[in-house]
């Protein structure tokens, strides 16, 4: 049942805290780097337990349980604890990015309640290429945005506004992942619904 893709799997939810605690602090720009190591090395463990678990014949239910409720919590703690900082705040509109995680939060659950009512059915909701292209918008998002806390001094000036790169392109991804999450999630939505009377 421990599989090594299982055990990349269960490395990550593990390593969920530790984040959270290295982003807790968002004047600490040392921790923010390291949170963006980590971060970035939870991704690689994401593509490699799936990648592995194919290659080998090792898929596992319990692999297919945990995969997706470790991205989710990842991805949920993050928001969480950036919005919690005050991180998700940028020019012109402040705090509003915060909706952009809200959106995608949402998704997240209502996709989850979706899939577990369609399970009983024997009814799978295969993920599109939209929704790898919202993953992809969606974790480059939560990256920069660490990053952007990391280094704060990686600015630019744009129009009399100094803007933090990767902060900038944080908030930007973060939108566009927000986009693809409503459209994304509309079409399993919509899928869901042939099968409720």
């Amino acid at each position: 049942m421990l599989s090594l893709p299982n055990i990349l799997t269960l490395s990550r939810i593990f390593a969920i805290p530790v984040l959270a605690f290295l982003l807790w602090w968002p004047g600490w720009e040392e921790g923010y780097l390291a949170a963006f190591l980590l971060y970035c090395a939870m991704g690689i463990t994401d593509y490699f337990d799936g990648y592995l678990a194919r290659s080998s014949g090792t898929v596992s239910k319990l692999g297919i349980f945990l995969d997706p409720i470790a991205d989710k919590i990842m991805v949920a703690a993050v928001i969480l604890v950036l919005a919690a900082q005050g991180v998700l705040r940028g020019p012109y509109v402040g705090d509003a990015h915060v909706i952009a995680g809200l959106i995608i939060l949402m998704r997240e659950i209502a996709v989850s309640g979706l899939r577990e009512f369609l399970g009983p059915l024997q009814v799978s909701v295969p993920v599109s290429r939209l929704a790898k292209w919202k993953t992809t918008f969606q974790m480059v998002a939560l990256g920069s945005l660490i990053l952007g806390r990391g280094l704060p001094n990686w600015e630019v000036t744009v129009g009399g506004i100094a803007a933090n790169v990767p902060h900038t392109v944080g908030l930007a991804t973060l939108w566009a992942a927000a986009v693809l999450t409503v459209i994304t999630g509309w079409d399993y939505l919509r899928v869901g619904l042939k099968h409720m009377d």
